[in-house]
């Protein structure tokens, strides 16, 4: 079976023959592993071995060095650029992998969604310009500024079950939620892979985390990462997979499994990934791959672990975590670490002993972490108890959706009309605050400020460029609620809030919401830019006194 659409536009995409392709030449490769091994294998190895370069190789956790096939490489704007211009000295026509770049990381958030999108289209003007045209040589797909953040587009577009991806930015684990091996890399890595090399990493060791129960009340996927980095520590993850199963497993959406691996990147780990399920089958049919689903379904036994794992984890994992869903407490991690965890209610105790201060400056909702239709669902439910009752955020609000398509089904669908009630401030889909790109005119640097995220990130200086700043990292529904109490010191869980006109509240639980559209997502693919099928048609476009951008020149010999 070809594995490839024979058009450039079409080698991009994520078709069910390069998928079924991918899904034979993994059962080839594992029947020559397991006759070597000679016992059951967990999800990840599933997939690392299945994409052998060679099935023969050693095979030695935290020892062996795998050359493995990628399926697929994605890149965001600010690394893409040297990594095209590496890309270039190949002399190939195309990519040798399926690849796209993501403008989203040069989006300064400042005055909201539009004004920061034209400004960020003037100041990036060169660097947009020859990445798209770029991509348009090199069959790469350019997903436009505006069109959304990498990890949730490629979520909603490229990512399937079984497959193995590597992208230059850190928190490419987010794909793990839908049951694909997806490791950060730096950029010369992403230049192999894209000029046909197999690329290489040490075998990682295995990390099992077996959930059961529920989730309930306010506890949210959020939580479940931040209970785990209080755990492993920001470098309990080092050089292993984290790899999610059980029963409790199977009761999150996909978006929530992508929650909790994406921010995995945050106790160091390689990656993580959750095993295809009927939660994960929805999602491939409500983002329009239907065919995809049923061909995970057919290939069940190569995109779950077998069931040797599940009943007997301790065999097959280096170290294994328990928790119970059903009685996990939202946390809210930091301040200047996201494995300084604590449960919501303990905040006020600590903020009290340790002298935070108290107001919050700022609360924000998006990251890639945090910014899909169910996260701002959930949020909004919050904001609608403050909405009914005459109440605003008494903290400055702000919301960054993960991509045009959320952007387009929660502007339909009513939750942003909530947010923005409450007094919510909306900033373009792009990662803004979460790296960095924020502007603030009211805090000057070194000024002590507490700000409240759903982000993945705290660490000093992180968003806002201010090492003074101090940032909590919860999920979306605690950080508006945390809005509209305006203070560390008051439980907003618990304790009375008190509206403008005087209305004394409080706050209840979110009930719980549909993970996915009824209606289905609105503004699929917007901003995005398929390449062309004529390359000899394309110039790349560097303006010769450029100072940002420069063609490369081969070394001398």
């Amino acid at each position: 079976m070809n594995n490839r659409d024979n058009t450039r536009a079409g080698f991009v995409e994520t078709t069910p023959a390069m998928v079924e392709a991918v899904y034979r030449r993994t059962e080839e490769r594992l029947a020559a592993v397991r006759k070597r091994l000679n016992r059951p294998l967990t999800l990840a190895e599933k997939i690392l071995f299945g994409h052998l370069d060679d099935p023969s190789q050693e095979l030695e956790a935290g020892k062996s060095f795998l050359r493995l096939n990628v399926d697929r490489v994605i890149m965001q704007d600010a690394t893409a650029q040297m990594a095209i211009l590496q890309f270039m000295q190949a002399g190939r026509d195309r990519v040798a992998v399926p690849t796209s770049v993501h403008c989203d990381h040069l989006i300064q958030a400042y005055e909201g969604a539009e004004p920061d999108l034209q400004r960020a289209l003037v100041t990036n003007e060169e660097v947009y310009n020859f990445l798209k045209s770029a991509a348009a040589r090199y069959g790469i797909g350019f997903w436009g500024p505006g069109s959304g953040i990498i990890h949730q587009v490629v979520l909603e577009n490229y990512a399937f079950p079984g497959g193995l991806m590597i992208g230059s930015d850190s928190h490419t684990p987010n794909c793990g939620g839908l049951a694909m091996v997806a490791i950060g890399v730096g950029g010369a890595d992403t230049v192999d892979a894209m000029a046909g090399f197999a690329w290489e990493v040490l075998q990682p060791k295995l990390v099992g985390v077996r959930l059961t129960g529920e989730l309930s009340g306010w506890a949210a996927p959020k939580d479940v990462i931040l209970w785990v980095a209080g755990k492993l520590t920001v470098k309990g993850g080092t050089n292993r997979i984290v790899e999610y199963f059980g029963p409790g497993a199977r009761t999150l959406s996909t978006t929530g499994k992508a929650t909790i691996t994406n921010m995995g990147a945050e106790i160091g780990a390689t990656t993580s990934i959750f095993a295809f399920d009927e939660n994960a089958e929805a999602y491939l049919r409500a983002t329009e791959r239907g065919e995809l689903a049923d061909l995970a379904l057919r290939y069940r036994h190569l995109v779950t672990p077998d069931a040797e794992v599940e009943e007997h984890p301790e065999e097959f994992f280096d170290e294994v975590l328990e928790l119970n869903l059903s009685e996990l407490e939202p946390y809210i991690n930091g301040p200047f670490s996201p494995d300084v965890a604590r449960p919501v209610s303990r905040l006020a105790v600590d903020a009290r002993e340790k002298d935070y201060p108290d107001e919050v400056a700022v609360a924000l909702v998006g990251s890639c972490t945090n910014s899909s239709y169910e996260d701002i669902s959930r949020a909004a439910a919050v904001a609608e108890q403050a909405r009914r009752v005459g109440a605003k955020a008494a903290s400055p609000l702000i919301i960054t959706p993960g991509s045009a398509m959320v952007y387009e089904t929660i502007k339909r669908d009513g939750q942003l009309e909530v947010l923005e009630a409450i007094g919510a401030k909306v900033m373009a889909n792009a990662c803004g605050p979460c790296i960095g790109q924020w502007k603030r005119d009211e805090i000057k640097k070194g000024q002590r400020n507490t700000i409240i995220t759903s982000f993945n990130r705290n660490f000093p200086g992180r968003n806002d460029a201010n090492p003074a700043t101090l940032a909590f990292v919860a999920s979306p529904e605690i950080v508006v609620a945390y809005s509209l109490a305006g203070r560390l010191s008051i439980n907003p869980l618990k304790d009375e809030l008190s509206a403008p006109n005087g209305v004394s509240y409080r706050l209840s639980a979110p009930p719980k919401v549909a993970p996915l559209p009824a209606r289905g997502y609105a503004g699929r693919r917007t901003g995005y830019v398929p390449p062309a099928e004529d390359p000899s048609s394309v110039e790349i476009i560097i303006r010769p006194d450029s100072e940002r951008l420069q063609i490369l020149e081969p070394f001398t010999p």
